[in-house]
């Protein structure tokens, strides 16, 4: 791709003449400017519009969202909320993975950022963040003036989701955990492992499976967490899955296995999306409300953009929603 630098040369003028004449500003001849237009189309140069709009103050009036991908009912809702928040605004919204963050943060082509991937490092956010490139993060904690954010209860929702279990009389609770650089699945293991801690119950890792919030890994893990208990004489008795994509897939891994839910075996998961309320059976989960989580976001970038706002913290809280894949353990064999 050519540059503004290769219009110059080309045309034989110097960088600023050439930028003269093709943002039609200063004092140009005549035949500079055809010359300098001249060479500009035989390069097929086009200007950077964004760019120019940056250099003169103007907002693009778009804003962007970087998530980790875009699978997974968990993401449509959180972005449906952000996306009806920038309606609301006039605003346009671009989603796209950390892929593009050199194209969009470091450019600056839009006028603001919702950060919801783990993959993009802090000492970016923090030099990029200005009063005019307010930036929202989902996914982590930063002191930053002109950072915002925005987060889930992750360490109560954890804790509350485990305690339930506990107190319905199970004591060997596996975990069924997401990526280990996502701070929400951090945040998450760090309530399992107090609610055990709060209960007297020993932490056992050999109950940690890694399933990547996706129901594929939830299978996978499941599968895993049979094979050792059936192998290694580990007894189980109940599952806490980070997400709910991931226990609908321990679901299925179970029940293949003959293994049913909640009979033999209970099952929480995290993020109550949509689906969890219509398998069979229901899953008992933890709400975040992940679309209002969206319009937080949202509206904590057009607070930024706006004069004299001041950065915080917010943090939704967690609340348990119980449905049919619990039950309490007398009731039940346990299976190992």
């Amino acid at each position: 791709m050519h540059t503004i630098k290769d219009v110059a040369r080309l045309a034989n003028v110097a960088l600023s003449t050439a930028s003269y004449a093709l943002n039609g500003t200063g004092k140009v001849s005549q035949a500079t400017k055809e010359k300098v237009l001249k060479a500009a189309e035989e390069l097929g140069y086009r200007p950077n519009g964004a760019a120019k709009d940056l250099k003169r103050n103007k907002k693009t009036g778009i804003i962007c969202m970087f998530v980790s991908d875009f699978g997974g009912p968990f993401y449509s809702e959180v972005l449906r909320g952000v996306q009806d928040v920038a309606i609301c605004n006039n605003y346009n919204l671009i989603v796209c993975t950390y892929k593009m963050t050199e194209k969009f943060l470091n450019e600056r082509r839009v006028d603001g950022a919702i950060i919801l991937s783990p993959h993009i490092p802090d000492d970016l956010i923090l030099k990029v963040a200005s009063p005019q490139f307010p930036i929202v993060v989902m996914d982590r904690e930063l002191e930053c003036e002109n950072v915002y954010t925005v987060l889930l209860d992750n360490v109560q929702g954890a804790y509350n989701a485990t305690q339930y279990l506990i107190e319905l009389g199970h004591r060997n609770i596996a975990y069924i955990s997401g990526p280990v650089v996502s701070y929400d699945n951090t945040k998450r293991l760090e309530g399992y492992k107090k609610a055990l801690s709060d209960n007297n119950i020993e932490f056992n890792p050999n109950l940690i499976v890694q399933g990547r919030f996706t129901e594929e890994g939830g299978y996978g893990a499941a599968k895993l967490l049979i094979l050792n208990s059936k192998l290694n004489k580990i007894p189980l008795d109940a599952i806490f899955c980070a997400n709910d994509e991931m226990a609908i897939g321990a679901i299925n891994a179970l029940n293949e296995d003959g293994i049913n839910v909640p009979e033999d075996i209970s099952i929480v998961g995290y993020d109550d999306i949509r689906l969890s309320s219509y398998i069979k059976p229901s899953l008992t989960t933890i709400s975040h409300y992940n679309y209002e989580w969206g319009t937080m976001a949202a509206n904590l970038i057009f607070q930024g953009l706006k004069e004299n706002s001041k950065c915080g913290k917010l943090i939704l809280p967690a609340k348990l929603i119980k449905r049919e894949s619990c039950i309490k353990s007398q009731s039940k064999e346990k299976f190992n």
